[in-house]
């Protein structure tokens, strides 16, 4: 029941982190407003409780010595997991610090990424936390106040690592993975709604070139270049 539990809170933390870094990337783009920084705000502080869940979880399951050797790799496994979650959610906050720093909201608008996004990013954030529709309060100098936050829960984070480090020792290099690389984009197992995107790999094996088309396309193209060389010999001649 503890490992179940542990991967359910590991799966909820590793979907709003990927949600995170989805509307970093937003700042300072044709996406970018207050909604936005709104949803970059709550969407934060929803990884890091699920963080503090998961650190407190993990930390007594290793630091019980009566589990047996098992159950113990495979919480060792899912704490290297955990761990690099963190470590994506760190840099992702220092991303989102800078680019908030470099592109305010109460300064004239002017995009200086050209992301090619446009419209509300309130569903990505609306699966990180769960909801249907989320609400923003209004607060003109949001990116001023959320900014020092920010700073402050930064500092935060990396001392909830260094902590972890103290307090379990596992290191990442002794831990052996359950799957090959990649094996987790062949899986057939749905990853539920609130998933940013679905990978299908038989669906990109279907759209490469098939030698059929190749060959067709050659015809075609050889056909075309004599019709116009055909044209232009008759035009000159006449």
């Amino acid at each position: 029941m503890g490992k179940e539990e542990c991967k359910t809170m590991l799966d909820a933390l590793n979907k709003v982190t990927a949600c995170y870094r989805h509307l970093v990337i937003a700042v300072g783009g044709t996406s970018d407003s207050q909604n936005l920084r709104e949803e970059l705000k709550k969407t934060r502080k929803k990884a890091q409780d699920l963080a503090v869940a998961n650190r407190n979880k993990l930390t007594t399951l290793l630091k019980d010595k009566t589990i047996n050797k098992e159950d113990r790799a495979e919480y060792e496994r899912l704490w290297v997991i955990f761990s690099t979650s963190m470590e994506f959610l760190e840099v992702d906050m220092k991303k989102a610090l800078e680019f908030g720093q470099e592109f305010p909201l109460n300064v004239p608008k002017r995009h200086l990424i050209q992301t090619g996004m446009c419209g509300s990013t309130s569903a990505v954030a609306a699966r990180a936390m769960s909801a249907q529709n989320m609400k923003y309060e209004a607060d003109s100098s949001i990116d001023v106040v959320d900014l020092k936050e920010l700073e402050n829960e930064i500092s935060q984070v990396g001392e909830m690592m260094e902590e972890m480090e103290m307090k379990v020792n596992v290191a990442h290099w002794t831990v052996e993975a359950k799957q090959d690389p990649g094996a987790e984009l062949k899986s057939t197992i749905s990853v539920g709604a609130s998933s940013i995107g679905v990978i299908s790999i038989n669906e990109e094996s279907k759209s490469g070139c098939e030698p059929t088309k190749v060959l067709a396309g050659v015809i075609f193209t050889a056909v075309l270049l004599i019709a116009i060389i055909l044209a232009f010999c008759v035009i000159k001649l006449s």
